[in-house]
This record gives C-alpha cells, structure tokens and sequence, in this order.
C-alpha cells in the first residue's frame, strides 16, 4: 500500500512496484487508507510523513496500536532526510524511512527486507 497525498508519487510507486509483479493499493490520506487497510490487509505499507488530515507519524502509530495489523511493516516516506524524522519514526513504530525521491531499489529493498512470506 502506498499512502501519499502527492498523485504524482502515489502513481510513481504504484507503476514500481507493479511492475515487479507488485498488488498495489493506493490512498491519499491516513483515514483513507486505514479504511483500505482493514479491506486490503496489505504486506507493507509505505506512509508519506506530511498529509493533510492525519498525517505519516499518526498513521503509522494507528496501524500500530491495532492488534491485526501491528505486524505490517510501515515504511516512512519523506521529502525531509532530518535525525529527528527519522527518530520519530521510529518511535511510532516504523521499520524503515526512506527520503524522496526514493528509486525502485530502494522500494524493493524494502518489501524484501520486511515482507516475509510464509
């Protein structure tokens, strides 16, 4: 799943991550996409740290603090590449931070290291 308020980097990770072979659900806020969640049950999330609304940091620590779903692994995605981003991240719970623009290695990097299937 990919949550971003920017279209461009939701259509951007979308047709990466597709054509790897990806399933892709994408969202543009954090109340969105904790609606998809509960549909989708994806493997992976990758959250966009400012949103409108509900923003990364909230989002993640939501997905966290839901018993089904405190095992899927959140991916931090940010524009910003500061200690503190990066520190609040994980606080909240999250995996991995990567700053945009990311590339596709760094997104399969990502789902390889943290999706693992049974």
């Amino acid at each position: 799943m990919v949550i971003d308020d920017s279209k461009t980097i939701r259509r951007t990770a979308e047709t990466l991550l597709k054509k790897a072979g990806c399933d892709v659900v994408t969202a543009t806020d954090g109340f969105e996409a904790l609606a998809k969640i509960a549909d989708h049950k994806p493997d992976i999330i990758f959250v966009d740290i400012m949103m409108p609304r509900l923003d990364g940091y909230q989002t993640c620590a939501l997905i966290k603090h839901n018993q089904v779903f405190r095992n899927t692994p959140v991916i931090m995605l940010s524009s910003k590449d500061g200690l503190f981003d990066r520190a609040r991240g994980r606080i909240v719970g999250s995996e991995q931070y990567l700053t945009k623009p990311f590339s596709k290695e760094e997104l399969l990097g990502a789902i390889r290291e943290h999706v693992h299937r049974d």
